[in-house]
């Protein structure tokens, strides 16, 4: 009977993907269907085992089976976790048809930091097509990640190419659950985490409309027999699909239209894909692997946990005297915790508002007549530096940027609309054009922290550039963009060493592992967003602790902020890049090591809500008596602790009141805080003796 049921509700998740897949992209209806259909075989309110510190480090059998799988199915082409359709025949089941060559691997770190980096090469007979895996391994981490290119190297054009997967394998985890999160529609519940036995038929996941409003591109599949975290980096409209096999979980990851020929000397890539293999049937071990990697390896060695402070908002049309003005009189202890200096939108020309002026990338003269720079100067004088808002691939008509790219075929798409232009990336001259008018604006006004938005959906604009620039080849506009974004965002890191990235696309709509290696995302949601009469939602507190409870599942370093005042309300935008200095940044800088969740609340104000951040040695425990909870007394179990170790406890609040219990204990039974007052956040300490 209750396979009957999974099968029924197996069916009906299909059918409602098929309907999804039908609707117009970036629209509510087909987030509606998305969602509808995972939730047939999903829950959200669920519990992880006690994980204890010995259980957490990649051992020797971890490492030889990312090895193993490596060197199977990467450096080896017999069996190709990738593939791709060349002239209607798939690479995979002709083979024969293309000569291949094995670089040696790299030594540690010469490629990408911690891996070791292979070069595989695929030359097609029957063509001048050649295909490049640039594949990595981080044995540290049992993790390896690759990215396939594939170049035109002829005089003509070359035999159609589609249905080209960065993955199409299926690692032998055996019968899985999957665990996933839903994306940022500035709703309540973004980032939440739903767990799902795989199903038999296909689960597709995508991005909608070239942004991640539906769900986030990373999936731990728990197995039977092994576990991986698989991730993938691709700023566009992404596509995976998950499917339970005999031997264990097909996954296939893509950019969801491609379809064409390549024009002579013209590269085109996948997405990049990443899996981090565990053993074992707690997923927590996954997560913090994957997390692990990202903070040794993906991340730019100049990301941290920060602290900002605000300057302006959007809305402010103050001068550069107010602002230095404002600087100077910035209390002392706040100069001590915090490390930037947060301007927002609207420091350029303004037209009407700060969002029909984007597009002149210099400070307006009349308020800033000699740049930013002075601003910049103050600040660092009390020890902080400036971070500076851009939004520099949208440009609204008679901005500097539009009428530039005016003047060059291919270098703008627009659809009609005075704001909904867009630079288009994917031209080389356009890209670099603005790389260097950017990187020069960083430069020039003294910016160390770059924040990046980006305010619409993209794949409209991209379909059109397909028609009108790249002869109806489908897809080729949003890869070639997707391409230099990278590259662009890359140039201004070159040019400004120790540059921050700051993701941000309403919000945190842009996730992937692309941008992560790039940026960290310091406003995650628009929901937090205070609306036009000056309000904020009823339950943007729970929210808040919500999002940062699913978020870091996947995200060592992610920042949001809350208007007003008050403890509670401080606490609870507690997260590792926080927008107000708090005074915890001690908690800060624990959220960026392992983390384990707790306790569930949701958003549910009768629930507590607790989430740990640390290591072996030393944590918190952010816990969160809800305004209507009930009980006094709150009972958590740590987890990722050495059993037979002393741990000294404290509140935060009372830190000569301590406690001693052995990590056993604290696994075990746990420890019970009594907390009378609603709403109350308490941050619970520990430390090895």
């Amino acid at each position: 009977m209750l396979l009957k049921i999974k099968s029924v509700l197996c069916l009906f998740q299909s059918v409602f993907l098929l309907l999804s897949s039908v609707l117009g992209y970036a629209s509510a209806e087909k987030r509606k269907l998305d969602r509808t259909a995972m939730s047939l075989t999903s829950i959200t309110d669920f519990s992880f085992d006690p994980l204890p510190a010995e259980a957490l480090a990649v051992g020797d059998a971890e490492k030889q089976r990312c090895r193993e799988w490596f060197d199977a199915h990467i450096r080896s082409a017999r069996s190709p976790a990738y593939d791709f359709t060349v002239d209607g025949k798939k690479f995979s089941r002709h083979i024969a048809d293309w000569d291949i060559a094995v670089l040696p691997e790299s030594v540690e770190g010469e490629t990408r930091r911690g891996g070791k980096t292979t070069l595989v090469t695929l030359s097609h007979k029957k063509s001048a097509l050649t295909a490049t895996v640039e594949a990595t391994i981080y044995e540290a981490f049992a993790t390896c990640e690759w990215t396939v290119y594939i170049t035109n190297g002829g005089a003509e054009n070359s035999p159609v190419v589609k249905e080209f997967f960065a993955a199409d394998c299926t690692p032998e985890t055996g019968v899985s659950d999957v665990y996933f999160s839903k994306g940022s529609v500035s709703a309540a519940d973004d980032f939440e985490l739903m767990k799902s036995a795989v199903s038999v038929t296909p689960m597709v996941f995508n991005a909608n409309g070239g942004r991640s409003g539906s769900w986030l591109p990373y999936w731990n599949i728990c197995g039977k027999n092994c576990g991986v975290v698989a991730a993938t980096g691709w700023t566009g409209q992404w596509y995976t699909s998950l499917r339970q096999t005999v031997r264990g979980v097909e996954f296939r990851a893509k950019q969801e239209f491609f379809n064409g020929c390549l024009a002579p000397g013209e590269t085109v890539r996948s997405p990049l894909v990443s899996f981090t293999f565990y053993e074992g049937s707690n997923p927590l071990k996954g997560f913090n692997a994957f997390r692990n990697w990202e903070s040794a390896c993906v991340y730019t060695e100049s990301a941290f946990p920060l602290t900002t402070v605000g300057l302006a908002n959007e809305f402010d049309r103050r001068g550069a005297e107010d602002y230095i003005a404002q600087i100077n009189a910035f209390p002392q202890e706040i100069c001590d915790e915090a490390d930037f200096l947060w301007r927002d939108a609207g420091w350029y020309p303004i037209k009407n508002d700060w969002y029909d002026s984007v597009g002149t990338w210099k400070p307006d003269p009349a308020r800033f007549s000699a740049g930013f720079a002075p601003i910049s100067e103050a600040a660092e004088r009390r020890g902080l530096k400036l971070l500076l808002w851009f939004e520099p691939e949208r440009c609204c008509k008679g901005t500097e940027v539009y009428e530039e790219c005016k003047k060059h075929d291919g270098w703008l798409i627009e659809l009609g609309s005075d704001t909904r232009n867009m630079v288009n990336l994917a031209n080389d001259g356009a890209c670099d054009y603005l790389g260097t008018l950017v990187a020069n604006a960083i430069k020039d006004n003294k910016v160390g922290l770059y924040r990046q938005d980006f305010n619409f959906d993209p794949l409209e604009l991209w379909q059109a550039a397909d028609k009108n620039l790249y002869g109806g080849r489908e897809g080729f506009a949003e890869n070639h963009y997707v391409t230099n974004l990278y590259r662009y965002l890359d140039t201004l890191l070159k040019v400004n060493p120790g540059l921050i990235i700051d993701n941000c696309a309403s919000g945190g709509r842009r996730l992937d592992l692309e941008m992560t290696r790039r940026s960290i995302p310091l406003w995650r949601t628009d929901y937090n967003c205070i609306t036009a009469d000056g309000r904020l939602p009823a339950d943007v507190m729970e929210a808040t602790q919500s999002a940062t409870y699913g978020l870091s599942f996947w995200l060592p370093l992610h920042g949001t902020g809350i208007g007003g005042v008050g403890e509670y309300r401080y606490r609870s935008a507690l997260v590792p890049c926080v927008q107000t200095a708090f005074g915890y940044k001690q908690i800060q800088n624990y959220m960026a090591r392992n983390y384990y969740p707790l306790v569930y609340g949701a958003r549910d104000l009768t629930k507590f809500h607790a989430m740990q951040f640390g290591d072996e040695n030393e944590g918190a425990a952010l816990i969160y008596k809800r305004e209507k909870v009930s009980s006094d007394a709150c009972t958590v179990r740590l987890m990722g602790l050495i059993p037979d170790a002393t741990y000294t406890l404290y509140d935060f609040d009372h830190p000569d009141l301590t406690t001693e219990k052995t990590g056993e204990e604290l696994m075990g039974t746990g420890m019970t805080l009594s907390i009378p007052a609603s709403p109350k956040a308490v941050f619970l300490l520990y430390a090895i003796k």
